[in-house]
């Protein structure tokens, strides 16, 4: 079988791209919120990010990279990501006083630092994030 230089050119661009791919694989995991968790995070003082997040929800949808991204960078590296589920959780979700999904609520320790409400810009998401550092 004759290999073409597209072949190669395709396998290679093909290659970088499941290679980029694992970069982002050692992003921050994004837990599903328990009271228990929050609160030991609280605890310790670490950096925290609420996302109220819904499966059907297109700006949820949009959030999602950028988060994934910024959680990425060195600096976040000790940020919690607890994602509490809008339709399922209606009582965490109350509890946390947010009206809608897509909201986005920072905390360092027991201090709520920032929130947002369907933001999809990444400078004002990293302006959030930062201020839970």
């Amino acid at each position: 079988m004759t290999f073409s230089r597209r072949f190669f050119t395709a396998a290679g661009v093909a290659a970088t791209l499941a290679f980029a791919g694992l970069g982002t694989a050692s992003a921050i995991e994004t837990a599903a919120y328990s009271d228990a968790a929050f609160k030991a995070a609280q605890a310790a003082g670490q950096p925290i990010l609420i996302e109220i997040h819904a499966g059907w929800c297109p700006t949820c949808k949009a959030q999602k990279p950028i988060i994934d991204k910024l959680a990425a960078e060195p600096k976040f590296k000790d940020l919690k990501i607890f994602r509490v589920d809008f339709d399922d959780m209606k009582p965490v979700v109350k509890a946390f006083g947010a009206q809608m999904q897509s909201t986005l609520i920072t905390f360092k320790g027991t201090t709520e630092t920032g929130r947002s409400v369907g933001d999809t810009k990444e400078a004002s998401i990293a302006a959030l994030l930062d201020k839970s550092l």
